[in-house]
């Protein structure tokens, strides 16, 4: 069914499971954002969050099973795409939404020239030539600064530098014109100069072509400067909402406060300790009552352990899944700004 779209994109209450019965984990519990035209939603949480795992349901890859969708809406331009058509599904991707995946040595095949991987979008999407669908990829290379596409178009997976293939994947993402990319830890296991290059290639690219843009990471720096809005996920939620500017100086949540306070800042003494979250993140088999943030938080009070707190309004577009919310939201003095976070 499709309904008049407000949004590009919009999940809405979506809730994830894997495993039966006792061995039963809750990835995702509620997740709701949404991402409009031109705009870079930042995904933000440490490994095991949920991030990767609502990137692939938005796009109808979740391996099911053992994933099992319990509930919640998927909707790109008004359209439901849980329960939808699985043609439709496929028709969709890359044609209208497209993901970069986190490791692309293993996204790509290594038997298969990398040129060939992009042009056969062309030739299956398209109706082209094998020689006119092998000109267009070394044109999506050539776009995204791969220098002497021409002949490089015909090389290997393992020929290219790390920081290349993660190019060849954006070209890869790209080829069909997508309104919204997914790049799911584009910049994992790059080296900071290459790390720069790559965000930079991408928020161009989200400009130029006016598309959503939806950047997953644990990596505060790397959003810093790239970010519209960052949604916070902890134990398969979102626990906190907002412009980027808003939470880096005015965090509602003690575990944004946390992320923040652990990123090494410009100004510290050499040799300071760095403050990480004490304690890991909670098993998703096993979730912890009340607020899942609880056990590790040092402002926590009965009423964590007892109610799971619900998003609340902080004024703006701000929101903060925690009891106490208000009180973390003024102004912290001490608080890195992006300039800071990016510089560490």
């Amino acid at each position: 069914m499709t309904v008049a779209a407000s949004h590009l994109l919009e999940v809405e209450d979506l809730h994830v499971e894997f495993g039966q019965g006792r061995d039963t984990a809750s990835v995702l519990n509620g997740v709701g954002y949404h991402v409009d035209e031109g705009e870079t939603l930042a995904v933000l949480g440490e490994s095991g969050s949920g991030k990767s795992v609502t990137a692939q349901t938005v796009m109808g890859i979740l391996d099911t099973p053992p994933g099992r969708i319990t509930g919640g809406s998927v909707r790109f331009r008004g359209e439901e795409l849980l329960g939808a058509d699985p043609e439709r599904r496929r028709m969709l991707r890359g044609e209208s939404m497209a993901m970069i995946f986190q490791d692309a040595l293993s996204a790509l095949n290594p038997v298969y020239s990398v040129g060939f991987q992009i042009a056969e979008q062309f030739r299956f999407r398209r109706g082209m030539s094998r020689k006119d669908a092998m000109a267009r990829a070394a044109e999506m290379l050539d776009l995204v600064r791969i220098p002497n596409a021409k002949q490089r178009v015909r090389e290997y997976p393992h020929q290219f530098s790390g920081g290349m293939r993660q190019r060849a994947m954006i070209a890869m993402s790209l080829a069909l014109d997508p309104e919204l990319l997914i790049a799911d830890e584009p910049t994992t296991a790059l080296d900071v100069t290459v790390q720069a290059q790559i965000m930079e290639l991408l928020d161009e690219l989200r400009r130029e072509r006016g598309m959503g843009l939806i950047l997953i990471t644990h990596d505060l720096g790397v959003v810093a400067e790239v970010a519209d809005r960052i949604a916070v996920m902890y134990a398969g939620r979102i626990v906190e909402h907002t412009d980027a500017a808003t939470l880096y100086a005015h965090p509602g949540h003690p575990y944004t406060r946390g992320l923040m306070d652990s990123v090494p800042r410009v100004d510290d003494v050499a040799g300071a300790a760095l403050r990480p979250i004490p304690g890991l993140p909670p098993s998703l088999s096993a979730i912890p009552p009340g607020c899942p943030f609880h056990p590790r938080c040092a402002h926590a009070e009965d009423v964590c352990a007892a109610e799971v707190p619900l998003l609340r309004e902080l004024g703006g577009d701000h929101q903060a899944a925690c009891h106490f919310a208000e009180r973390f939201v003024a102004e912290d003095p001490d608080r890195p700004t992006t300039h800071e976070v990016v510089s560490r």
